[in-house]
């Protein structure tokens, strides 16, 4: 059966609930019986709702522990979860065994005895119960059509009449174009995360996009509103702790890349010391954190529109995206982010390279305005060229790499399991680290572009004009300047974003 359902319910398909607004007045519909009790929520409202005794309940419980305890042993592990979710015919991509063996094991010793069982199905009806009579704002005992369109709505998600429709026939088992408690307890009882709207919505929509009756495909207009706002977030989280960790390796980077003169990283980390103390090391961190929040932000929702875009174009599913239009989605997403947060990138490398009386840091409105008065807007933008000619390749190759990394060691090493924050960080580590080795020379063309005020008589007349320039007179190795605290800070950093953004898109329902 499609949606987890109690193991008793049968597949579900047939005809569509259309016209969904144009429902008969509530309380008039087969099915809708008020059966709301005063007073808070309590088990005697749902056995209610379901017109079973207690006795019925027990016996219902207890068959559907014995449904996963196939063994007879009275316990489960996550074999059997995992087994009894295949049988009930869950998509691959919508099992969440380990995550229904978490919230039924309280002692976290893996098995689950039928206590802890029961208590979880107690749980969740009584969850299950309090969101539906929040949507059946009529209390009739069913959720018409316009008061599940009303929810979705006040939570956020824009959803068409198609759309609804599909989301109502998806939940109702006799097509009768309402949803009863018990067929939306049977759509959500071995649902293990909680029962909002959103996480609802977003649970339907992994059903319906595997979905093994008629729907084969992502219905048109799914995703486009409910899960954009959490990329943006999930991205721009990540970005900002990552970069906040290794503000002082990114100084150091920044100070050797401008350095046109033989220098080392004790030498320069010396000179950071003794102009700046501690904080010296800190300097644009606040504006690189302003900055890289909603680079990473565009640049993880780009990436992720991205590659649906392509995969549509190839009528294809976004889950079989390959090694290739990974990086050609990573290398367009990071264009578009930098060059929408380009001007920033500008003002913080003039910030951390500004050599004025020592213990003297300007202010960055100071400073943003002397760079338009005296070199004009157009100065903001000096060495985006590079600029975007290194972040197309990294981000290509950084993203491109994460991802088949994960997904082989999904398939190879942990046999179809998600990936841990051990994994993600390796994984993170390696693309982070291959990316910035790649293109590293044309950041260093792309900060010493950004460093030098454009009206100055030694001033870059473009980045030629840098190339030859450093490799005349410092040669090969004039750029590779820096690369160690940069290596030293992207592995760190991309781990830390990594981990961050998965974690972000799981708490927020994304994964």
């Amino acid at each position: 059966m499609t949606g987890a359902a109690a193991p008793a319910a049968p597949p579900r398909g047939g005809a569509s609930a259309s016209q969904p607004h144009a429902a008969a007045p509530a309380g008039k519909r087969a099915g809708c019986e008020p059966v709301r009790k005063a007073g808070p929520v309590t088990m005697e409202h749902v056995l209610l709702a379901l017109h079973e005794t207690e006795a019925e309940r027990e016996a219902r419980i207890r068959d559907m522990f014995a449904f996963f305890d196939t063994a007879g042993s009275g316990q489960l592990d996550y074999a059997q979860i995992e087994a009894g979710l295949a049988a009930l015919q869950v998509p691959a991509e919508c099992k969440y065994a380990r995550e229904l063996l978490r919230a039924c094991d309280r002692d976290r010793d893996g098995r689950v005895g039928y206590d802890d069982f029961r208590r979880y199905m107690d749980d969740k009806e009584l969850e299950l119960y309090r969101i539906f009579q929040a949507i059946d704002v009529e209390h009739n005992g069913c959720i018409l059509p316009e008061e599940l369109w009303d929810a979705l709505i006040k939570a956020g998600i824009e959803i068409n009449d198609e759309e609804l429709a599909r989301f109502v026939e998806h939940v109702d088992k006799d097509n009768n174009g309402i949803i009863t408690f018990e067929e939306w307890r049977d759509f959500l009882l071995l649902y293990p995360n909680e029962a909002t709207i959103e996480n609802i919505y977003h649970h339907w929509e992994r059903v319906c996009l595997v979905d093994i009756g008629e729907q084969a495909a992502i219905p048109e207009g799914i995703s486009k509103h409910v899960n954009a706002s959490k990329y943006l977030i999930a991205g721009g989280i990540a970005g900002a702790a990552s970069r906040t960790a290794t503000a002082p390796l990114d100084r150091l980077k920044v100070i050797m890349q401008v350095q046109t003169t033989r220098t080392s990283v004790m030498h320069a980390i010396k000179d950071i010391w003794t102009k700046g103390g501690m904080l010296g090391f800190f300097r644009g961190n606040g504006l690189n954190v302003v900055k890289v929040a909603p680079e990473s932000a565009i640049r993880f929702y780009a990436y992720e529109m991205l590659k649906e875009y392509i995969m549509k174009r190839k009528g294809e599913n976004k889950s079989e995206v390959g090694a290739s239009e990974r990086l050609i989605a990573g290398g367009l997403a990071g264009a578009v982010a930098q060059t929408a947060i380009y001007p920033i990138e500008l003002v913080k490398t003039r910030l951390q390279t500004y050599s004025g009386e020592v213990g003297y840091v300007p202010r960055i409105g100071q400073l943003s305005r002397d760079i338009l008065v005296h070199e004009g807007p157009r100065a903001f933008y000096r060495g985006l060229v590079p600029s975007l000619l290194g972040i197309v390749p990294y981000a290509g190759i950084d993203l491109a790499v994460y991802e088949t990394l994960k997904d082989v060691s999904k398939t190879y090493i942990l046999k179809d399991s998600d990936p841990g924050p051990l994994v993600q960080l390796g994984c993170g580590t390696v693309s982070g680290a291959l990316g910035a080795t790649c293109v590293y020379p044309l950041q260093v063309i792309r900060t010493r572009l950004q460093a030098q005020q454009a009206n100055s008589e030694s001033a870059y007349r473009g980045m030629s004009d840098v190339f030859w320039r450093t490799l005349h007179h410092e040669g090969v190795s004039g750029f590779y300047k820096g690369i160690l605290p940069n290596l030293l800070k992207v592995v760190p950093a991309a781990s830390i974003t990594y981990l961050v953004y998965e974690a972000m898109k799981k708490n927020l329902s994304l994964d």
